[in-house]
């Protein structure tokens, strides 16, 4: 049985603003995260659907901003930054030099010290997307769903993604009993 998912990332937070990689830093939404959202609702075909969300604040208060009421799922929390988290690429481009060069051009597999790859958010990913019971939405954050994307497409995170997102909008997947994704719409706008 196929099923339809739905993701959207969080609002905006201050570390977004300033460049800086959040990871798994339980950060809240800006004023301005906040501001845009107020108002906007996810359109009328997705609302009746099971809600989730990763454990982590913004993406919680991103929900209620929305009037979701999701259930917090682990396994959509964001990618383990470790040691790069809450620092900007050119700080870490500065520290490591040709070393984070050479860890950026391993795409799926570019793995930060005491961090995960995105290969290792897709294999957490898999048994979720396996069990999705029904047509679901979730809030979630932009590791995770570039790492679907990179499951629909067989995208090895190398160059330019197969389809440009709009991280203020939702993503449209079909999911299949395996769990892979196939993008079904893209870049589909909160209503007012």
């Amino acid at each position: 049985m196929t099923r339809r998912l739905v993701l959207l990332r969080h609002g905006a937070t201050d570390w977004n603003a300033a460049g800086r990689l959040q990871g798994r830093a339980d950060i809240g939404l800006s004023e301005t995260g906040r501001a845009a959202l107020t108002g906007r609702t996810v359109p009328a075909a997705y609302r009746g659907r099971q809600w989730y969300a990763s454990p982590l604040r913004r993406t919680q208060e991103t929900a209620a901003l929305l009037g979701l009421q999701p259930q917090i799922e682990p396994a959509l929390i964001e990618m383990d930054w470790g040691q790069y988290e809450g620092r900007t690429l050119p700080e870490l481009r500065e520290a490591y030099g040709r070393a984070f060069t050479a860890n950026e051009d391993r795409g799926l597999d570019l793995q930060p010290p005491g961090g995960e790859s995105p290969r290792q958010v897709q294999q957490r990913l898999l048994p979720w997307l396996r069990g999705l019971p029904a047509d679901a939405g979730a809030v979630t954050h932009k590791g995770v769903i570039r790492a679907v994307l990179a499951l629909a497409f067989d995208w090895p995170m190398l160059g330019r993604a197969p389809v440009k997102l709009d991280w203020h909008c939702l993503q449209e997947f079909s999911i299949t009993e395996d769990g892979r994704p196939s993008l079904v719409a893209a870049n589909i706008p909160l209503e007012r």
